[in-house]
C-alpha cells in the first residue's frame, strides 16, 4: 500500500547510546541504535506501530544530519561530511556521530550521554510506504515499510510527535466510519428483502 504523507514524522526510542573515545586520536563518538525494527510501539490503547526490517534500505544515501533535540541549528554530524555514519542491520538503524571537540554544545552532550543523563534518541522522516491492519478485535497496527530519512537526534525528552498520533487517530476514525456505513447499507438491504 502506497501512502502519501507530506508531514514530517518523528519517532522516539529509549536508546542504548554509548560514548567512545579513541585516546590515540582524541576522537570522541556517540553511537547506538536510533531505531529498532519489528518492535511494536503502542500509540494509544489498541493502536500499534512498528518499523519493518529494511525500512531504511533506500534512504541512507540521503543528506542526513545528526541533531540535538531535533534542533536544526544544533548539528552534531552529517553523513555527507563523514561525521555521521548510519547503517541498517537486522536489529535496526545504528549510527555513530563523530563529536567536534571545538563545539561546546557537542562536547557537553557527549559528557551528558557518557554520564547517562541523556540516553534517548529520535529520528525524523517521511513515510513512503506502510501497511495498515485493522484487526477483528478492534485494534489496529501500522507497519512502516519504507521511509525517507532526514535526521537522527540525541534527545533529552523525546516525544512521540502529537501530529503523527493525530493523523493515525483520524485514519482509524475514517475506517470506523466506513465500517458503520457498510453495516447500515447491509442492514437496509436486509430490510428491503423482508418487505
Amino acid at each position: 500500500m502506497k501512502v502519501s504523507r507530506d508531514n514530517r514524522q518523528t519517532r522516539s526510542l529509549l536508546a542504548e547510546l554509548k560514548t567512545r573515545a579513541e585516546p590515540e586520536t582524541e576522537d570522541m563518538f556517540i553511537e547506538g541504535y536510533f531505531a529498532v525494527f519489528n518492535q511494536a510501539t503502542e500509540l494509544w490503547p489498541g493502536a500499534f506501530e512498528e518499523l519493518a526490517t529494511g525500512a531504511f534500505d533506500q534512504t541512507l544515501s540521503n543528506d542526513i544530519r545528526a541533531l540535538i533535540n531535533h534542533e536544526t541549528t544544533l548539528v552534531l554530524g552529517r553523513n555527507r561530511s563523514g561525521t555521521l555514519e548510519l547503517k541498517a542491520d537486522s536489529r535496526g538503524l545504528w549510527g555513530k556521530v563523530k563529536i567536534n571537540s571545538k563545539d561546546s554544545d557537542a562536547v557537553n552532550l557527549y559528557e551528558r550521554v557518557k554520564r547517562g543523563d541523556v540516553d534517548q534518541c529520535s529520528f525524523g522522516f517521511n513515510i513512503l510506504q506502510e501497511d495498515t491492519e485493522f484487526r477483528e478485535d478492534g485494534t489496529v497496527k501500522w507497519t512502516i515499510q519504507k521511509v525517507d530519512l532526514h535526521e537522527v537526534s540525541v534527545c533529552t525528552f523525546p516525544a512521540y510527535e502529537e501530529t503523527g498520533v493525530q493523523a493515525r487517530k483520524a485514519e482509524v476514525e475514517q475506517h470506523q466510519k466506513r465500517q458503520l456505513e457498510q453495516c447500515k447499507h447491509k442492514l437496509k438491504e436486509r430490510l428491503k428483502k423482508w418487505h
